[in-house]
């Protein structure tokens, strides 16, 4: 067999339900000389018998077992396991289109500066019904900006070269649920970045992807990856290489570099119910949000007015906030949302 000239990547946990499709979305790809590392984050469903199924068709798979360690380890156990120059990435529950793995490479071979290369998708639901067009901007200058305030890489979507994705670490633990955004930030910082203008993946959107408890893990990466990215960028020390793991966003005093991230969490983790239920009206740290609203992203936003509305139900006297003002930072977040929350919350 000759060597492969890309290693597709792919972690699964309890993946049954859609990971035929999404391996089956490989092995028809119009370019054939790859290999498929399959990491199996310690499954109790059928997805090691089905991998194991699909290793004794093709020898192309290759499956690699692991206890429950999580994602980035699943990730960086599979990057170092590849054999090929390139990576591409996939999830379990994401269709690739049968030309992806050549147009990407065709794009490396076009562009040779370019190390991290991401395409177009079409948003599918848990049936594969087609929703909207994922479409990030293809402009390097205005992808770079954009880089700087969100993510708007589909990682399922992802081509890299393997020396620069060793070069740089691999995926960082500390950045729980956006581990990829640091990646992507890293990338380009040492290189060029591209999106290539095709729909190449299908992105699948279904109810069991993302909870109150991960949004907000999100929210805090999200936050501490920019923080380390501006460091980097601006020649100073990047405070997140003393970090091992996660940070944890309930003790962090106010020395930390993450002190105003992990204020924020502490209130936006209120959008969940029952958090918000338990909590001291005492301790609700509402001047955080008021503070910082020129500053919010659209999935802080959304978890903010979560927050207000769960305070709002409750009838939760916080001090210094009567329900006249919840109301009206509720609006001020989002107007729109504001009022769709509010007819919600009045028919329950």
């Amino acid at each position: 067999m000759h060597s492969p000239a890309v290693s597709v990547l792919m972690a699964v946990r309890d993946g049954q339900q859609w990971l035929r499709p999404a391996v089956d979305s490989i092995l028809t790809q119009t370019f054939s000389n790859f290999e498929l590392l399959v990491i199996d984050d310690g499954s109790s469903d059928e997805t090691p018998h089905i991998l194991g199924e699909y290793r004794a068709l093709d020898q192309r798979v290759i499956v690699i077992p692991q206890a429950r360690e999580g994602l980035v380890c699943a990730l960086n156990r599979g990057l170092a396991r590849a054999t090929a120059p390139f990576v591409a990435r996939l999830d379990a529950d994401d269709v690739a289109l049968p030309q992806r793995l050549q147009r990407q490479l065709s794009y490396f071979e076009e562009h040779p500066k370019t190390n991290l290369l991401g395409t177009w998708a079409q948003a599918i639901d848990a049936l594969g019904r087609p929703k909207r067009l994922l479409r990030p901007p293809v402009d390097r200058k205005i992808l770079v900006e954009t880089l700087v305030r969100t993510n708007p890489f589909i990682h399922s979507s992802i081509m890299f070269r393997t020396a620069i994705a060793r070069e740089l670490g691999g995926y960082h633990p500390p950045f729980e649920a956006a581990e990829d955004y640091d990646f992507w930030l890293r990338f380009s910082e040492i290189g060029d970045i591209a999106i290539l203008p095709e729909v190449l993946i299908q992105y699948r959107r279904h109810g069991s992807s993302v909870t109150t408890r991960r949004a907000v893990t999100q929210v805090f990466s999200v936050r501490l990856a920019k923080q380390a990215s501006e460091a980097r960028r601006t020649a100073r020390d990047d405070p997140s290489s003393m970090l091992a793991a996660p940070p944890n966003w309930h003790v962090a005093d106010g020395n930390a570099f993450y002190a105003d991230a992990a204020r924020l969490c502490r209130t936006l983790e209120l959008a969940d119910s029952a958090v918000a239920r338990n909590a001291v009206p005492s301790s609700i740290d509402l001047d955080i949000v008021f503070r910082q609203i020129p500053n919010l992203t659209a999935a802080e936003r959304k978890l903010a007015q979560m927050v207000l509305i769960n305070l709002i139900r409750s009838r939760m006297r916080v001090p210094h906030y009567a329900t006249r003002s919840l109301l009206g930072l509720l609006f001020r977040l989002h107007p729109k949302r504001a009022l769709g929350l509010l007819l919600r919350s009045d028919r329950r």
